[in-house]
């Protein structure tokens, strides 16, 4: 049976009234996180410096760093390895501008398959989602979670019409990433954010991470 739709199919949490009390929602969640990526650190720091190599051999800066829509609505500067062009958001501009199917695409899941900026050494990073990896950093400043909804841009708050995603920290990984993820609409993240909202617990943060090794493995990431 797939967990996923057992515990976590929206339709079945609509109606359920969210509690916000509990050790683990409030300080264990947190606590555990933060536990975890230092007990992960003398590995996951050599790998980050090792890929961040990588990226820089084209002469640019190998972090890219991007305003997010973080908890209550603040702004937060989230950091990832950078996985595209240095031109990226004109080149965007442009290949929207002459490929009308990759324009509704972009408007309907704000991703796209066939990305020009993408970078040779960043559709490996994407494939595999280690471009995350410096994200760590921003759990550990308190801004984004391990677990949680997918970290929101500014620019699209606009498409955004739940109200989950305000009450918890973004997440490196979640239901969204380990579920349709670039298969699905943007305004379908509102679903998985609602579901995961009202079953947060060590236990949903336990089985979506081992999904994440899954996925990961697969790589679906683009």
């Amino acid at each position: 049976m797939d967990w996923r739709a057992s515990a976590f199919n929206p339709a079945e949490e609509v109606g359920r009234s969210p509690s916000e009390r509990g050790i683990y929602r409030n300080g264990g969640k947190r606590f555990f996180e933060v536990s975890l990526i230092l007990l992960t650190a003398p590995v996951s720091l050599p790998l980050i410096l090792l890929l961040a190599l990588l990226v820089a051999l084209d002469g640019h800066n190998p972090f890219y760093v991007q305003k997010r829509i973080g908890r209550n609505g603040r702004i937060f500067r989230l950091w990832k390895l950078r996985s595209m062009v240095v031109d990226a958001d004109a080149r965007l501009a442009g290949h929207l501008a002459l490929n009308p199917e990759a324009r509704e695409q972009w408007n309907l899941t704000q991703k796209l398959k066939q990305d020009p900026r993408i970078t040779r050494i960043g559709w490996i990073l994407r494939k595999t989602s280690m471009d995350e990896l410096p994200q760590l950093l921003n759990v550990l400043n308190g801004t984004m979670a391990l677990v949680g909804p997918r970290p929101m841009m500014v620019g699209q708050r606009h498409l955004y019409v739940g109200r989950s995603y305000r009450r918890l920290r973004p997440g490196i990984t979640g239901l969204w990433q380990i579920s349709e993820r670039n298969e699905s609409e943007f305004v379908a993240r509102v679903r998985y954010d609602d579901a995961y909202h009202r079953s947060l617990s060590l236990w949903t943060d336990l089985r979506v991470l081992a999904q994440t090794v899954l996925v990961v493995l697969r790589g679906t990431g683009y």
